[in-house]
């Protein structure tokens, strides 16, 4: 048997391309002492790869050339030299973009109860973040108005479905109406607006708590739309991660007008709490409060296809590849 993987092959000016990555074929990972090899079942594609592939200075380091592909996987055990685990078991681990992999860092997870994809989506990182990043730093409270963009995607999604739950008002902003409608009518936010209609000044108003994923324009006119003493979550700034030239913010004066808390979201922060948020997250799930919507590339070797796809919002929710 061998092993498939995917490698940085060189790093992208502008737009990821194709061209960046580069399939290879190495014998299996042996497993070390304390250690598992894994069958990878899925692989999470998310917007953070984009700065992990550039040499940047960023809150961790980035991929060098050769390297394999970071990003999360779920999977399972087919080989233990750790007392904690046992074949057949399944985990979530950091192996990569790759079909097996070794590795001391694992994390049981049960597949009797949820689809074992949701464990990288609306039970994983990404709704990790939109749980630490709104509670924490958004601090809403019922009644006050919340707004998200990139709303239909794998952060977004989940909170305006929690500020729904904690009795806010939620307000999305998506590209294209088909999204639109999917975070209104099967998300159940109050609102949702299509930025691609190039309305938005018109549409925002009154914004208490603005979760960011998108930085750019957007983030611009949410400035302005700010209530006083209102969070602005920064979470993400997809429309700046294929820009050589990023955008210059304009409406800054506002955070002083308006006394305005602006911060940085990592869900690293949060590390030692994230058995309170899967606590959380899975018992809004099982009672039917949280939904998700998943977008999926079939194979390893389109695993490229997706993030570019990802990366210029054709996905529709949360984007995973299927490697087996």
């Amino acid at each position: 048997m061998e092993n498939q993987r995917i490698v940085l092959a060189s790093r992208p000016q502008g737009w990821v391309t194709d061209e960046n990555f580069q399939l290879q074929k190495t014998p299996l990972p042996t497993p070390g002492e304390g250690e598992v090899l894994v069958k990878n079942l899925w692989l999470s594609l998310d917007p953070y790869m984009r700065g992990r592939m550039s040499d940047a200075k960023s809150y961790v380091k980035g991929v060098d050339l050769g390297e394999v592909m970071v990003g999360q996987t779920v999977g399972e055990v087919v080989e233990s030299k750790n007392n904690n685990f046992k074949a057949g078991d399944h985990v979530l681990t950091q192996l990569g973009w790759q079909l097996y992999g070794a590795t001391k860092e694992a994390f049981k997870v049960d597949a009797s109860r949820v689809p074992l994809s949701y464990y990288l989506g609306v039970l994983g990182m990404p709704g990790m973040t939109a749980y630490f990043g709104l509670k924490e730093i958004g601090q809403p409270k019922a009644g006050e108005t919340v707004v998200v963009s990139a709303a239909s995607g794998a952060v977004g999604s989940v909170v305006g479905q929690l500020a729904k739950i904690w009795g806010c008002r939620a307000v999305g902003i998506a590209g294209g109406q088909e999204k639109c409608d999917y975070v209104k009518n099967e998300l159940g936010f109050d609102e949702c607006f299509d930025y691609k209609a190039g309305k938005l000044r018109e549409e925002l108003r009154a914004i208490d708590v603005y979760f960011d994923n998108v930085g750019g324009e957007i983030l611009d006119i949410a400035l302005a739309r700010m209530n006083l003493f209102g969070r602005i979550v920064v979470c993400g700034s997809i429309s700046d991660y294929n820009a050589t030239e990023p955008y210059r913010v304009k409406n800054w004066r506002a955070i002083l007008v308006n006394r305005l808390k602006v911060q940085g979201m990592i869900v690293f922060d949060w590390k030692d709490r994230y058995g309170e948020a899967l606590k959380a997250l899975a018992g809004y799930f099982a009672a039917g409060k949280l939904k998700t919507r998943e977008s999926v590339v079939e194979g390893l070797a389109n695993a490229p296809q997706g993030l570019i796809a990802l990366l210029k919002g054709g996905n529709f929710g949360k984007q995973l590849v299927k490697l087996a």
